[in-house]
């Protein structure tokens, strides 16, 4: 049985660590350094930032970085149960693997290596594709922070708005993982 876990639990932490590659670290390589300008009387600061200068040149992977904070916060705003529990899988996320690794080191001290990895693995694909399934409602969000971004025209070249809005969805991309798999790519 636990080697049914095993050969089940490392196919989807496979294809997982692929669609992260994918979507977001390889969009953030090509777009992210991008220099992009943008109006800023149309282009609003993220929520909590109290700098008084913003910079109206950054690059696509800094701008994506804003929208996709500034989409969340208004997607907080219109719809917080949504967002409380895209929070609390993202904290699943985080707590699991790492207390499953515990659990994984009593199974090794037993003697039973099999057990203690696919119990881990199994915890890693439980938090893998909680964190997947909260990244739809993300992009959703993104999605719609975008239009209003298009609608606003907050940047003056439509190529640079591109770059922006794929950065932010390869943002909320790179984030959905659990930390314990995204460590091993940077």
């Amino acid at each position: 049985m636990w080697h049914l876990l095993f050969m089940f639990s490392a196919v989807p932490i496979a294809v997982a660590l692929v669609l992260r590659w994918w979507f977001g670290i390889r969009v953030l390589l090509t777009d992210g350094m991008r220099p992009c300008h943008c109006d800023l009387a149309k282009w609003m600061p993220p929520p909590g930032d109290t700098a008084v200068v913003h910079r109206a040149e950054e690059s696509a992977d800094e701008f994506g970085r804003q929208l996709r904070l500034k989409a969340l916060a208004e997607w907080r705003e219109r719809e917080p149960r949504a967002a409380e529990s895209r929070e609390k899988s993202r904290r699943f996320g985080m707590a699991v693997p790492p207390l499953s690794g515990v659990v994984a080191v009593l199974a090794l001290v037993k003697g039973q290596v099999i057990v203690a990895i696919s119990l881990f693995l199994g915890a890693t694909v439980l938090a893998a594709v909680l964190g997947q399934l909260a990244l739809i409602a993300e992009l959703s969000a993104i999605t719609q922070a975008a239009r209003r971004l298009r609608e606003t025209k907050g940047f003056p070249r439509r190529d640079d708005e591109e770059a922006v809005v794929r950065c932010a969805l390869a943002h909320a991309w790179k984030e959905s993982l659990p930390p314990i798999l995204a460590m091993f790519q940077k």
